[in-house]
């Protein structure tokens, strides 16, 4: 048999064979499953270069659509295989938005077979870039690893080109082989129509009826175990929620979620007992999978949660991973659950007051019952993030303290998701650190990888960084874990509109508005759309419909200035000044931006970025900013938020 070269790679202590598809690492093999591994070779093959998202889903995905998640879930699987960190970049860099690059130093092998048998033929190293070098050096755009003259991938392209046409007949065998096993693997990796589920809020058959707050955490606590099943669609809790006491045909809950089964059940408490009945049923017939009863005390309900989600995905023919349930955190006393689940119902109820007051106490009483607690943690996280943008409290000590909570909670859970999306959180809103921000997502993406919060979080990154595509394409995904979402339906309308595209903008608000009818934020979103439409007086009418005064103050001002009447745009402003200066800072500069007043516009755009204000996230989209892009002052504000 003649010889036959084939590729073989060495970076560090590993070995990369592609065509045997094996990683070692000092000789013994390293465990990657198939698509983890494909995406190594494509980063190893591409060493030095910038391999963008969109062709690493191509290449390791050809024939099917797949979220951006899974990509990120394999990167994580290949740097824990390396025994890498995310902060390490030893040997994969994040090029934050964009895609990924395999940094460390390669030496390819070229090996000759035949005869059954092998021998390295030659060695040659590439030389490893510095990764800020190619960053920022117009000459090294393509990123190529250099040997000589010659990129690493031409010189790998000319000798697979040189196998092909020597192997061709067993090439041409193998492509078939190969195509009747990708169709093998393809079957069984397609979700089947029932590993789809929405968990519905729990009736409350106690007594007294006043278990809502325990419903809504228990509820929230399963959906989230829930979401870690791999190949199980999720519907998030507020789509979930919109069910409640409703008593919904169970044919009409699955067409409008798009799910094949639902988990309820009831739950009756007495003192420190607790009765909770669940089942699982077909939304298509009502047919029952399974259906138990538990009668245990409080201080067992973590084993009840599990106990109820293991054993819905085992009547879905699914599995929930041992490792995330047995690692999951959970409270060491039913005092500090108890607290815990009345701060997540406060913070559920809005921004107000009275609310946020509630739900910090009760988020520090758990925290005081229990210091280990890291969902506690990482919900106190959020309820000091929210108080310090609505301006309760001072903003700087809020977010300041808002993000040693989050760290807390991971340092606290390293296997938990709640508080790397806290941390997230305050990246992308607070510190504009948006390399950290993707890193936090991309773990809590691989501990609960069927969350419709991690894709509204990575829409929240895009947009900030002005990848107004991704943006939308996310939250349209997250829209298909949780539907009824009004909020959701908010954002996307948002999106939209910065996106020019006025008749979807229109219609997402209009639905947000179907779903929540007094909830604020949509009436002014309409008004901008019909603003930036020239459609005035529709525009006014919105503006006047809105039922938050901030936003309706904004917008009067923006719509009488268009209209000619200063007199109204100044009383709407001066008013608005007035009463919401302290969390209104961006919309304020926005108004002076539309009205050509840059030096106003600026002043008020450098209060925001002191106040740390969550509106300059849409300095790069935000068309009312239009007339400042080509100010110089508008770059260099761009470059201290690390957006230039």
């Amino acid at each position: 048999m003649p010889l036959v070269e084939k590729e073989i790679y060495r970076f560090d202590r590993f070995v990369l064979d592609p065509v045997e598809r094996l990683l070692s690492c000092d000789g013994a093999p390293v465990s990657l499953t198939p698509k983890a591994f494909d995406t190594l070779i494509c980063l190893v093959r591409n060493q030095g270069r910038m391999v963008t998202k969109d062709e690493l889903l191509r290449q390791v995905w050809p024939d099917t659509f797949v979220e951006e998640i899974n990509l990120a879930v394999n990167i994580s699987a290949i740097r824990k295989a390396l025994g890498e960190s995310p902060q390490e970049n030893r040997f994969i860099a994040t090029v934050p938005g964009r895609g990924y690059r395999f940094v460390a130093e390669v030496r390819y092998l070229s090996v000759q077979n035949g005869n059954g048998n092998s021998r390295v033929a030659a060695e040659h190293p590439t030389i490893a870039s510095d990764s800020e070098a190619r960053e920022i050096s117009p000459t090294a755009g393509n990123g190529s690893a250099v040997l000589g003259d010659q990129p690493a991938a031409s010189r790998v392209n000319r000798r697979l080109f040189t196998l092909a046409i020597s192997a061709a007949p067993a090439l041409l065998i193998a492509a078939i082989l190969a195509g009747y096993v990708w169709h093998e693997k393809h079957a069984k990796v397609l979700v089947p129509a029932s590993s789809s589920i929405a968990v519905l809020p729990f009736a409350d058959l106690s007594p007294s009826q006043d278990q809502q707050y325990f419903i809504y955490g228990l509820t929230e606590q399963l959906i989230n175990d829930l979401a870690r099943v791999p190949d199980l669609k999720v519907v998030g809790r507020s789509s979930s929620f919109q069910f409640k006491d409703k008593n919904e045909d169970l044919r009409t809950i699955g067409r409008t979620l798009g799910i094949a089964s639902v988990l309820e059940g009831s739950v009756s408490r007495e003192g420190d007992r607790v009765r909770i009945r669940a089942e699982l049923v077909k939304t298509e017939d009502g047919f029952q999978l399974w259906s138990e009863t538990y009668d245990r005390k409080i201080d067992d309900i973590f084993a009840v949660q599990d106990e109820i989600a293991r054993a819905a995905t085992g009547a879905l023919q699914l599995k929930l991973s041992a490792v995330n349930a047995a690692t999951r955190e959970r409270a060491t006393n039913a005092q500090a659950y108890e607290a815990y689940l009345r701060a997540q119902y406060f913070t559920t109820r809005g921004r107000d007051k009275a609310d946020l007051d509630n739900a910090l106490t009760y988020a520090g009483q758990a925290i005081k019952l229990d210091p280990k607690y890291a969902s506690a943690w990482a919900l106190r996280s959020y309820i000091l993030d929210t108080l310090g943008d609505v301006g309760l409290i001072e903003p700087e000590s809020a977010f300041r303290r808002a993000r040693e909570d989050a760290e807390r909670a991971i340092e606290l859970d390293a296997n938990g998701p709640s508080g790397y999306l806290a941390l997230a959180w305050v990246q992308i809103n607070r510190d504009w650190n948006w390399e950290g921000a993707e890193l936090s997502l991309n773990k809590a993406a691989e501990l609960q990888p069927g969350s419709a919060s991690i894709l509204r979080f990575r829409s929240f990154l895009a947009h900030s960084q002005g990848r107004l595509k991704e943006a939308i394409g996310f939250h349209e995904q997250a829209l298909t874990l949780d539907p009824l979402f009004a909020s959701s339906h908010s954002y996307l309308a948002f999106l939209l509109y910065c996106a020019g595209q006025y008749d979807k903008a229109l219609a997402s608000a209009q639905k947000a508005l179907e779903l929540n009818p007094q909830k604020t934020y949509d009436h002014f979103t309409r008004g901008e759309v019909f603003l930036a439409q020239g459609r005035l007086e529709e525009s006014l009418a919105e503006m006047k419909q809105e039922p938050g005064a901030y936003w309706r103050l904004t917008g009067e001002a923006l719509v009488y200035h268009a209209l000619g009447r200063e007199q109204d745009s100044n009383a709407a402003l001066i008013d608005l000044i007035h009463q919401y200066q302290q969390s209104m800072a961006y919309q304020i500069a926005e108004i002076y931006a539309y009205r050509g007043d840059s030096d106003l516009a600026f002043q008020w755009l450098n209060r925001a970025y002191q106040q740390r204000d969550s509106g300059m996230r849409s300095l790069k989209i935000d068309p009312l900013l239009k007339s400042l892009r080509k100010d110089p002052r508008y770059s260099e504000l761009l470059q201290k938020m690390r957006l230039a």
